[in-house]
């Protein structure tokens, strides 16, 4: 767990510095839930009747929003900010680590050569996302179809608990992917093959620190889904800037630690810069 404490370490010391590169992510990532069917799903599941049409339980895992035009703009948008964004907060933060210089001046030249990087997980990563979320809601409606209700409560559970558990596992493949490019300059497939023999000693630990994230934003949603939809896309947007700075953040953190560099922002923390 000591990777996911420096992560957090690093973030509170330097928040002011990487907090502006996750508004805009956050802003669109909220708006892009479906508040509708988020609050059908709840009140189905908390009422005891959680049987609900596909397109409720697609719409309560989804990021990609088919309610309205607006909604699908908003998912758009949210894409975009998120491989824009992430990619100029990982500039920062390699150039931070590497060098112990905090500032934002060169940062657009590091930029530039992540982006594309960054667009291509930004992709795979919302792609094995929606896969996943795709794949729960067809079992979902399946398990739905069960006459006996505490047979639809066992399975839905246990259901959610390995689907979460094969998104977890699956998303550590690709982890440190992003960096290792960032940092090594190796082409795309060597990369892969250099990064996943980093994570896999790490692969556990990694897990389990995305289980304490996933956690903590699935008890916000539930929690302030029966609220006003105005509080509801708020505290969303705080849960989910929260969770965007952990998990960028930690990619850079945790592959200085799996492939043992020096971090010059601890080694001369004491400088002004």
């Amino acid at each position: 767990m000591q990777h996911l404490f420096d992560n957090w370490k690093y973030i509170m010391k330097n928040i002011w510095f990487v907090l502006p590169f996750s508004v805009m992510p956050a802003v669109f990532m909220a708006l892009s839930l479906d508040f509708t069917a988020i609050r059908t799903f709840a009140t189905g599941f908390f009422s005891g009747d959680p049987r609900l049409g596909f397109a409720d339980y697609f719409g309560a895992l989804s990021f990609v929003r088919f309610d309205s035009w607006l909604g699908g703009i908003y998912s758009v948008l949210a894409f975009l900010f998120l491989a824009v964004c992430s990619a100029l907060m990982l500039a920062f933060v390699e150039k931070h680590m590497r060098i112990g210089k905090r500032s934002f001046s060169g940062i657009l030249s590091g930029f530039l050569n992540i982006f594309p990087s960054a667009l291509a997980v930004t992709f795979l990563y919302t792609f094995i996302f929606e896969a996943w979320a795709l794949l729960l809601s067809a079992l979902l409606f399946v398990i739905a179809e069960f006459e006996s209700s505490v047979a639809v409560y066992i399975l839905m559970t246990v259901a959610g608990l390995v689907f979460v558990f094969a998104l977890l596992y699956v998303a550590t493949v690709f982890y440190l992917w992003l960096p290792c490019r960032q940092m090594t300059g190796f082409g795309p497939y060597n990369a892969f093959l250099y990064s996943y023999r980093l994570v896999m000693g790490v692969r556990w630990r990694l897990v389990l620190s995305y289980s304490i994230t996933y956690l903590c934003v699935l008890l916000v949603v539930a929690a302030t889904c029966f609220l006003p939809e105005s509080v509801f896309r708020i505290v969303a947007v705080i849960a989910i800037a929260a969770a965007y700075l952990g998990f960028f953040i930690r990619m850079e953190t945790l592959y200085f630690e799996t492939d043992k560099l020096d971090r010059e922002d601890e080694l001369r923390s004491y400088k002004e810069y």
